[in-house]
């Protein structure tokens, strides 16, 4: 018994060792993320006034005016695309549509782009809501920043070539599967054998909260390392978009007045996954997910009341402001780093 004892032991020493040795390598690996986060503490500028208004009036239009957009309200669909490649026009795009059919119902990708080099950055958001939801900040928040974003770059020069794309059809029931919007969309990318380098999928950005207990995780090891207040923009990426996790936090750190954190974790973890940076994947491009996490912090996800009064849109316009610098960085080409 005293030598079975003792070689217990030793294993438990040796597994003890390993955790010492292991832990430190995935806190390394998954969680630490370049650049500081930018404290609440620190005396904080004003949100850009412009920025706050744009953002109010087009969310007061997508989900306030127009509403439940979707296949099944395909009046309502039709109008937010139709607004959608307005706003784009007035700034000098041409919109190009990718339109295919659901239920009869003809829905359509929105693309618009700046050429540069073969390699193509594609900023996006969904602009549809779920069934019974006017969306507002599901995710009329992500839309309303991509076009918030494609304004501030139209006339730009940009080594790479960048896209703004917004998407149809991310909600369920057609969420993963072959008539999400996203996912048609790059697998077109994939079968033109389009070189994107970079995807960002700007998903549920409106609601923060300085209250104890406001965020959840779909891990709870998680919360003991981001805390349990909902006041962040988080960046979430696959294993193999690390890289691009950590390029684009450290260049949101460098212009953003709002707390970031960031994370790499593995696909099959709740959350990672949902949204249009998951149609990426599929194809084997690098993509991630700008969000506040959604489900894990929002009370009104998927609900009636998701509407544009329950936007904390001082904090919507400083993560705006802040992809704005992830934008510009990902736009130049490697080399010029």
């Amino acid at each position: 018994m005293k030598i079975a004892s003792r070689a217990a032991f030793k294993r438990l020493g040796w597994f003890a060792a390993f955790l010492v040795v292991l832990l430190p390598c995935v806190w390394w690996f998954l969680i630490r993320m370049p650049g500081e986060s930018y404290s609440q503490t620190e005396a904080t500028p004003p949100a850009p006034p412009t920025l706050l208004a744009e953002l109010k009036r087009d969310l007061a239009h997508l989900a306030g005016t127009i509403g439940e957009r979707n296949v099944y309200t395909p009046k309502e669909l039709a109008a937010s695309a139709d607004w959608i490649e307005e706003e784009l026009r007035k700034v000098g795009y041409e919109p190009q549509r990718q339109v295919y059919y659901v239920l009869k119902t003809p829905c359509a990708n929105i693309e618009v782009e700046i050429p540069g080099s073969d390699e193509i950055v594609v900023i996006g958001g969904h602009y549809d809501s779920v069934t019974g939801c006017p969306g507002a900040n599901d995710n009329g928040t992500g839309a309303v920043a991509t076009l918030a974003l494609a304004r501030r770059f139209a006339g730009r020069k940009t080594e790479r070539t960048l896209r703004f794309v917004f998407f149809v059809n991310e909600e369920p029931p057609w969420f993963q599967g072959d008539n999400m919007g996203s996912l048609q969309y790059a697998r077109r990318c994939q079968e033109r054998d389009e070189n994107i380098v970079a995807m960002v999928s700007l998903e549920t950005i409106g609601y923060f909260s300085d209250e104890a207990d406001s965020q959840q995780y779909p891990v709870a090891a998680l919360k003991t390392m981001y805390g349990d207040q909902g006041n962040f923009v988080a960046f979430v990426g696959n294993i193999a978009s690390r890289t691009l996790v950590h390029e684009a936090i450290q260049a949101f750190r460098t212009g953003a007045t709002i707390p970031s954190k960031g994370t790499v974790l593995f696909e099959a973890v709740p959350g990672v996954g949902w949204s249009d940076h998951w149609a990426f994947w599929q194809c084997g491009y690098q993509a991630i997910m700008v969000t506040d996490t959604a489900p894990f912090r929002y009370p009104h996800y998927h609900e009636r009341t998701d509407t544009p009064d329950k936007i904390r849109y001082d904090e919507l316009a400083r993560v705006v402001e802040g992809c704005e610098v992830v934008v510009e960085k990902l736009a130049r080409a490697a080399s010029a780093d």
